[in-house]
């Protein structure tokens, strides 16, 4: 196959692409899977070959798998109504909130959607619309890509079925690990890969803070090792590389290319949302309903500390907590070799203590670890000498994901001009199908591409 300028065709000849990969050389399974399917056929929203092989594909051709896999896809679609979610309006706050938007398409006609992580506000678009409404929007747009798609084959008079997504994390922060929003993501991304097979063409990171090797390791579980072996991240100069996947003039000036709004605007507000603070007026509640691990009782004048022990740099420390009918005071302190004692006196003061009033609202935290030690939750009642408090608690350590931390800090080293890395041209595969690969360069580790 050949890249963009060499030939105009993006997808594989049919009967190529419909050989199993054992290689037998016969077609398989669309006459097959098409027969096991009579009963559903009228129901499928697109029944041609190329819509088949994608759910072959996604289960390496096992008939029985494949079927069953369409089968709770369609169930999926009937709980959805997704025959009628493209009329489906979502609340005004995530219409305003909720950024991401179709800038336009790659060398090779498939839509380029950018999603604009950094800039969200997980609680306030939970404080303001439910968990449902928020992925049902997600959900929406994979079926207005899916639809873009249809078009562009219309247009262009061949196939296309894919999907080039670019992940923006400018502005990435501890906020974003909260875990009502990154359980949000994680069930999404279940959604993705149960119902959206083989619709993927890359995933694009660009702006990847230290804190992403965190985040993908709360997520990547949720994703096939063929989604993992689509992700290309981006360094220092991800504006001179971004072009090389998606036509400057199909590219917002924002993000490298040449494109701007009627007005000028380089950052091309009238097709992308790019999110922003969701303001309080919107809140329907004070409160996202938690549940908790564990619970205990603080003791008038006493205290509670709580261990957690970080064996290296760059975890997380995430806790929820809310107390019944009173205030508790919390902090956080690092106990060091050579501070065996407990006393908050005889700590490191990481966090200090002060009194929430958990009562009235749950709180929750987060902070990075940057030495190793063990890490001291102290719930602190010391102030009061009548009441106990009883406190009900969630804490977690988030663990990077140790191939993308190191490749991100290489990235960085590699930006500073700190580091010379030895590189190899990047070789062409299914997975990058939509670039000139004779332009990058990469290093790739346990499915993730680093550019």
């Amino acid at each position: 196959m050949r890249t963009p300028g060499g030939g105009d065709t993006y997808s594989p000849p049919l009967e190529s692409a419909l050989r199993e990969p054992s290689g037998a050389g016969h077609l398989p399974a669309p006459g097959r899977f098409q027969d096991n399917l009579q009963d559903l056929l009228p129901t499928l929203p697109n029944a041609d070959e190329y819509f088949l092989l994608r759910w072959l594909r996604a289960r390496n051709f096992d008939l029985q798998k494949s079927e069953d896999m369409l089968r709770k896809h369609i169930e999926f679609r009937k709980q959805q109504d997704l025959d009628n979610i493209l009329t489906w309006q979502p609340p005004e706050v995530i219409q305003l909130y909720d950024s991401g938007g179709l800038s336009g398409y790659d060398p090779e006609g498939c839509p380029v959607w950018f999603d604009l992580i950094g800039t969200l506000d997980p609680k306030g678009l939970l404080l303001s619309a439910s968990k449902e409404e928020l992925i049902r929007k997600r959900i929406k747009i994979c079926e207005l890509l899916l639809r873009e798609c249809e078009l562009q084959s219309q247009k262009l008079g061949r196939k296309i079925e894919m999907v080039l997504m670019v992940f923006d994390l400018e502005g990435f922060s501890l906020k974003h690990l909260w875990k009502p929003a990154v359980e949000i993501y994680q069930q999404f991304f279940a959604i993705l890969e149960a119902n959206y097979p083989e619709t993927l063409k890359n995933l694009i990171v660009i702006r990847a803070p230290k804190l992403f090797p965190v985040a993908f390791n709360l997520v990547k579980m949720f994703m096939s090792e063929e989604t993992q072996r689509k992700i290309v991240i981006l360094g220092g100069n991800w504006k001179q590389e971004l072009p090389k996947f998606i036509s400057p003039e199909q590219l917002p000036m924002e993000f490298g290319g040449t494109m701007t709004d009627p007005d000028g605007n380089p950052k091309c507000l009238t097709k992308i949302n790019y999110g922003g603070e969701v303001p309080k007026s919107y809140y329907l509640r004070n409160q996202v309903r938690m549940q908790y691990e564990h619970k205990m009782t603080v003791a008038r004048g006493s205290f509670v500390q709580v261990e957690n022990e970080i064996l290296f740099p760059g975890c997380v420390l995430r806790w929820q907590f809310a107390s019944h009918g009173a205030d508790i005071g919390f902090g956080v302190f690092l106990k060091t070799k050579t501070c065996e004692r407990k006393r908050a006196g005889e700590m490191v003061e990481v966090l200090p203590i002060r009194r929430y009033k958990a009562h009235l609202a749950p709180e929750d935290g987060s902070l990075t670890c940057l030495k190793p030690g063990v890490y001291v939750l102290r719930f602190d009642n010391t102030y009061s000498l009548i009441h106990t408090k009883k406190v009900s608690y969630t804490v977690e350590v988030l663990l990077p994901d140790k191939t993308s931390e190191e490749k991100i800090q290489g990235l960085e080293r590699l930006r500073m001009g700190t580091l010379r890395m030895n590189q190899e041209p990047l070789r062409e595969g299914p997975a990058h199908r939509s670039c000139p690969m004779s332009l990058l360069m990469r290093s790739t580790i346990s499915g993730l591409t680093y550019t």
